[in-house]
């Protein structure tokens, strides 16, 4: 204050007047004293609601609701209330907080239907979200407008959503190594035997894959169901001093049995449970509690179920050897000392049937098996199973990847507090702080830079704190994979959920200075390396490696060819059709989301993608399908890939079916190509925009990106229409709201 350049600065301010320092004030002390109140507006008077506790149940969709914590009060509005009930709710909830002593309060409005993690939180019950049921009136809607575009909808608005398979997000070429917890070391396991693991124990591995600049790693730990405590301990104590000697750069990932992510299976392509374990803790456990060695053994009667998309992700899981452990929707082996038997329910496909084969040279290699088919079986195949039961035919459910969620942590005293961050981008990650992304799926605990060591040690038991306490109240499991990633090491499976750029990570010193670096340096981070490799879907290897280099991957066969899949125009064309519900949308704050009128079904909004998509490849079902070529898998797949075609569950539907699925486009049609032939007028950018003074009218106001020119919609997102579209929605939603077109 007392330099003599000052007075220029302070000049911008108006001059200069004294700073406060921070003193305790009402907003530093808590809440606790101040009980939660729950009030109905009437006539624009707060009235108690008297009740035991606080419920769902208590709020009337055709009322407005105060609900009065303190520091936060919650305007809560129904979705049957009239704009003038809410303004006078709002008024009375004003007129509350002006009350004399209380604390400053900060008002919240919440609607219906779009309540905030922190309003449900104050309620001792909330149902689960339902899905919004499609009417029929808006079905027929929708069907009218399709008709006109000359498609024939009979049957197509009844097909089954196409259900995605979920993608890696890593590259698969990498190094495996993997170790198996015995008390308190780890042993290493070798490369034939590394993909076998024991329902008993505990195991550490370790990826190493190439990355644009440098090798990256990824170091976790997987605990079988039946493990015991102390030797999980000493597995994340093991891990996390190899994650420490290398400089705390490897991604940490800590797994459970039955809930292992995606990117788990693809390491290993191959992955085989047995039951039962070899390690001194699971066998001092058993012993002590006088319990059966459940451990698998060649000349006993084991049971197991395949799983899988294919090759390079296929899972085979011991299950108890009883006929209520089979399901119609998998194939498995059952094998004794002498026989083997595979079985393949009436709900599997030929793809399903081939993992078998490819399992059996890993567990029984040199027996022949004999092939039961669902509802043909043999009295021996039974006999083994100990007579036959029911069992289930619907595929066991995974939890599916939703709508992400970015929180700010404190962690203090053991006490961790969070605040989530709507609308999110990479610049929400600060250097100095720790924050939690929640994918449902899985969460992931990004460290920074400036973090102390003390709490980079600390980032699991955050993630494990933050599963406990529930916060988005999903009732997440506590096994729910955990991964731990530090600044300027992201994988691309947790870099896939911005718009990220590697510079900005590689920046030197803290928030304030690399803010400084960019406004000085004209908006762009100056960089101090090259920039990794952005998020992209690898589907397979880069290369056939020589046998010695492919000793992990039991189940390589570079003899094997595989059918090309649908095509990516194909993939576009059935997106539109995809459950609204399924897709991986973004966060935006409470006041920002849309809310429908009860005489418009949410699907409409979608109208305008489906039928310009179906007008532009209807010409083309007309034509002969080419045949279907069969290729070698190629070396990194840059698109996801598309998802087997589901079984048709009514027979009207398979005449639409089979001449979609027929269609097969050519794979090099040059990227933009044709992407003004969607028969809708083009219009410019500036009339386009939200806030336009001079708004283009008679346009879907969804889906004002579909009028663009091709040029300048690559001038404007910097990538292709097609390109765009196979983003999620939730990060096209992002794109548009940056360019002001959401």
């Amino acid at each position: 204050m007392a330099d003599a350049e000052t007075g220029e600065f302070w000049g911008f301010f108006g001059g200069f007047a004294p700073l406060p320092r921070k003193t305790t004030s009402d907003e530093d002390k808590t809440d606790v004293s101040f009980p939660t109140k729950l009030f109905h507006v009437e006539k624009g008077q707060a009235e108690p609601v008297e009740a035991d506790s606080l419920t769902r149940e208590l709020l009337d969709t055709n009322k407005c609701y105060i609900l009065d914590c303190g520091i936060e009060v919650f305007v809560w509005m129904g979705r049957n209330t009239s704009l003038d009930e809410r303004k006078s709710a709002s008024g009375a909830a004003e007129e509350l907080v002006r009350a004399a002593e209380r604390p400053n309060s900060r008002i919240a409005r919440v609607i219906e239907g779009f309540e905030t993690v922190m309003f449900r939180s104050k309620f001792e019950s909330w149902p689960q979200t339902t899905n919004v049921t499609v009417s029929e009136d808006g079905r027929g809607k929708v069907a009218a407008l399709l008709r006109r575009q000359g498609v024939n909808v009979n049957g197509l608005l009844k097909t089954a959503p196409v259900k995605e398979e979920p993608q890696p997000y890593i590259d698969v070429t990498g190094n495996l190594q993997v170790w198996s917890v015995n008390d308190q070391e780890k042993i290493l396991i070798p490369a034939a035997n590394q993909s076998k693991f024991y329902s008993g124990g505990c195991y550490i591995f370790q990826y190493s894959y190439p990355g644009e600049d440098r090798e990256e790693y990824l170091i976790g730990t997987w605990f079988g169901k039946k493990s015991v405590e102390e030797e999980r301990a000493s597995a994340i104590s093991l891990a996390s001093k190899m994650v420490e000697s290398l400089k705390f750069l490897p991604a940490q990932a800590r797994i459970f049995e039955g809930n292992e992510p995606i990117q788990f299976f693809s390491i290993f392509q191959s992955f085989i449970v047995f039951k039962g374990g070899h390690s001194s803790g699971y066998k001092k456990y058993i012993a002590e509690n006088e319990l059966p060695d459940e451990t698998c053994k060649e000349d006993g009667v084991a049971l197991f179920r395949v799983q899988g998309s294919g090759p390079d992700n296929m899972q085979a899981i011991q299950v108890e050897p009883v006929a209520s452990s089979l399901n119609s929707s998998y194939c498995y082996i059952l094998h004794n000392d002498s026989s083997v038997f595979t079985w393949s329910g009436n709900l599997t496909t030929s793809e399903d049937q081939e993992l078998i084969e490819r399992q059996l040279d890993l567990i029984k290699p040199n027996m022949q098996s004999k092939p039961q088919k669902e509802g043909s079986e043999s009295e021996q195949f039974w006999d083994l199973l100990g007579g036959k039961s029911e069992y289930p035919s619907q595929k066991l459910a995974r939890e599916a990847e939703s709508d992400p969620h970015l929180f700010s942590c404190i962690f203090l005293k053991g006490n961790l507090k969070v605040s989530e961050i709507y609308n999110f981008t990479q610049d929400d990650l600060m250097t100095e702080d720790i924050f939690i992304l929640d994918t449902h799926s899985e969460i992931f605990v990004w460290v920074g830079q400036q973090v102390d060591s003390k709490s980079k040690l600390q980032a699991l038991s955050i993630g494990e704190k933050f599963l406990e306490h529930d916060f988005l109240l999903k009732k997440s499991s506590g096994e729910t994979p955990i991964y731990i990633v530090m600044e300027g090491s992201e994988p691309p499976f947790f870099t896939r959920f911005f718009t990220w750029d590697s510079a900005k990570s590689s920046m030197h010193g803290n928030s304030f200075q690399r803010k400084l670096a960019i406004v000085k340096n004209g908006g762009t981070p100056l960089l101090d390396k090259p920039k990794r490799r952005t998020a992209v879907s690898y589907g397979g290897r880069s290369s056939v490696p020589d046998k010695s280099q492919r000793s992990r991957s039991m189940s390589f066969s570079p003899d094997r060819v595989r059918v090309r899949g649908r095509s990516p125009a194909f993939n576009a064309l059935a997106a539109n059709f995809e459950n609204p519900n399924a897709r991986n949308l973004s966060t935006p704050p409470p006041v920002v989301r849309k809310v429908y009128p009860k005489s418009v079904s949410p699907d409409s909004a979608k109208l305008a993608s489906k039928s310009a998509a179906i007008a532009a490849l209807t010409a083309s079902f007309e034509q002969p399908p080419p045949a279907r070529q069969v290729i070698m898998p190629r070396s990194v797949k840059v698109s996801p890939e598309t998802p087997k075609s589901t079984p048709e569950s009514n027979s009207k539907e398979k005449p639409i079916s089979i001449r979609i699925e027929s269609l097969t486009i050519q794979e090099d049609v040059k990227e933009g190509e044709a992407e003004d032939e969607e028969g809708l007028p083009i219009y410019p950018y500036e009339g386009l925009k939200v806030n336009s003074p001079d708004p283009v009218t008679e346009i879907d106001v969804t889906k004002r990106e579909t009028y663009l020119s091709a040029a300048e919609f690559r001038e404007k997102f910097g990538m292709a229409k097609d390109a765009f579209y196979k983003l999620p929605k939730w990060k096209q939603n992002k794109l548009k709201m940056a360019l002001q077109l959401f």
